[in-house]
């Protein structure tokens, strides 16, 4: 061959290499598809091998841009809407035994004569004791369309006969404010579990009941929010921050900044504030933790929040699947970005928890640094704040290993407590409410009996859950917290009194007291020049 024709055969690789370079990516899915369906050697799923192959696209973005299906776009809409057609209840599963643990309060199944200890033992004719209804296929069964009809077989304590209920589903509240109670003369409490349709709107009933109870001071319990909907978050910072005041601004793809601010129809400008965080506190949580910080309103108690700074953007799909993609970035009126580094993988980014106990910052106050780069001042008082990845309280309580520790997960998912509570409350029902007859006299007499605790012990050291020798003296404290709160749960109606006997011990709650009780440490909190006292070079640094 010669020179000039070597020549012409080399450039016509090169041509046809950069046209195969060149191909359109949506093509060469496409065409990956048709092969696969050509030459693989069993049948295959078209729409499930779409599916696999969009989330695998989104995965490689950022650790919470996601795909959902059809099925699941549809049940996160339920849930963020903020009801669902049920008939009020909560049960629990015990063997082949499903008993009601909790009614709510004129509910459709509180209206029907159901009860607190009833059992249920079919729903419309299908007996539940086999052994394959578990926890999701009784609660499907009940939900169902609203206006629908649901036919409960049940058996009630100290009846020898079943009988059927008809229970009409109606829309049930799967509320936001998850407890709101005044904790003394002046001081009230509103906890948030997520930021959806109707949070606001919880949160000007709440704030309304307590300030007509007398309420000056709060606490707002964000620990373990999740987040949601940012219009939610921007309503909750409205009910303490003025008129005009910055929430948070945003930066999208395409540059710029959007800001979002406060509208003025708060009820609760000028009262002491406490909010509380955590290691889970993120997103919308975050939203309006930072913005309350920033101007600084409130004293922010707990430990450094997740670091979520990313906005997620609903973008539906023909067939009604849906992504949800990272439009934006948020940052807090001072400018602060909470996002954490995601640039290791989605594996290393959900590590943060554990890199954080690993190096004591979770435990101690101290092992945590930031470079200058990333300090900030609040827009009042000027006190030094941080970015970088989360919110850093003003201060700081260490976390209760107890709580998260692997011998508490394995008792509470052994359904021990749960069982033993109720067990305790049926056989006792009756003395408990004479000796107690409020969850007030409850709570601030009530013991969990010596024997009812050792025989809780005994059974858990039969399905080998055992309590590491170091943390004797706090499991056991731990073990009769999370007992006494199933049993006021299951005695009182009308509130979360699990959560209220869970506050009892909770550190960053009696943290909050202690504040809000001292209005001079209170002021001296919002006026300090470094936000997060127990902030100093460390084994966890956080990088810009």
């Amino acid at each position: 061959m010669n020179r000039k024709a070597t020549s012409l055969l080399v450039g016509m690789i090169g041509l046809s290499m950069s046209l195969q370079a060149q191909m359109n990516p949506k093509y060469k899915f496409e065409e990956a598809l048709k092969l696969i369906q050509q030459n693989y050697v069993d049948q295959v799923n078209e729409e499930h091998l779409v599916d696999a192959a969009i989330k695998a696209m989104i995965a490689d973005l950022d650790p919470h841009s996601r795909y959902t299906s059809r099925e699941e776009a549809e049940q996160m809409r339920v849930a963020m809407s903020g009801s669902f057609a049920g008939i009020g209840i909560q049960f629990l599963k015990n063997n082949h035994q499903t008993f009601i643990t909790k009614v709510n309060p004129d509910g459709p199944a509180m209206r029907a004569g159901v009860r607190v200890g009833d059992q249920i033992l079919a729903i419309d004719g299908d007996s539940i004791t086999a052994k394959e209804w578990g926890n999701r296929e009784i609660m499907e069964k009940l939900r169902g369309e609203k206006d629908v009809p649901v036919v409960l077989t049940i058996a009630s304590p100290g009846s020898k006969d079943s009988k059927n209920i008809n229970i009409v589903r109606e829309n049930i509240l799967e509320k936001s404010v998850r407890e709101s109670y005044m904790v003394d003369q002046e001081i009230g409490y509103i906890a948030l579990s997520i930021f959806n349709r109707t949070t606001r709107q919880e949160m000007d009933a709440a704030l309304k009941s307590l300030k007509e109870q007398g309420m000056k001071k709060l606490i707002l319990d964000l620990q373990s929010n999740g987040g949601g909907y940012v219009e939610s978050a921007i309503g909750v910072a409205d009910e303490f921050l003025p008129k005009e005041k910055i929430v948070f601004y945003s930066v999208p793809n395409e540059g710029g900044k959007d800001y979002y601010f406060t509208g003025g129809f708060g009820q609760f400008y000028e009262g002491q504030l406490v909010v509380l965080i955590d290691e889970a506190t993120a997103s919308s949580s975050e939203i309006v933790t930072g913005a309350l910080q920033d101007w600084d309103r409130a004293v922010i108690i707990g430990r450094r929040s997740f670091g979520k700074g990313l906005m997620q953007k609903p973008v539906p799909l023909s067939d009604g699947s849906e992504m949800q993609l990272t439009g934006a970035r948020y940052y807090t009126p001072s400018g602060r970005s909470i996002q954490k580094p995601y640039n290791k993988g989605k594996d290393d980014y959900f590590q943060d928890f554990n890199r954080r106990m690993e190096s004591k910052e979770l435990l101690e106050g101290g092992h945590i640094s930031f470079p200058d780069s990333l300090k900030y001042t609040t827009l009042g008082n000027k006190r030094i704040v941080y970015g970088g990845g989360g919110i850093m309280p003003d201060r700081f309580v260490p976390i209760d290993t107890n709580e998260y520790s692997t011998w508490m997960a394995q008792l509470m998912n052994s359904g021990l407590v749960a069982k033993g509570g109720f067990e305790f409350v049926q056989q006792n029902r009756a003395a408990l409410l004479k000796a107690y007859p409020d969850f007030k006299a409850f709570n601030l007499k009530f013991k969990v009996p010596k024997e009812v605790h050792q025989q809780l012990i005994t059974a858990a050291k039969k399905v080998l859950v055992a309590i590491p020798p170091e943390q004797q003296q706090g499991a056991h404290a731990a073990i009769d917290v999370e007992f006494k709160a199933q049993v006021g749960s299951l005695l009182y109606t009308g509130g979360d009194y699990m959560a209220r006997v869970r506050n009892e011990s909770n550190k960053s709650f009696k943290e909050a007291l202690f504040v809000l009780r001292d209005d001079k440490l209170y002021k001296q909190l919002l006026q300090t020049n470094i936000v997060g006292q127990s902030v100093k070079k460390g084994v966890t640094k956080v990088s810009k």
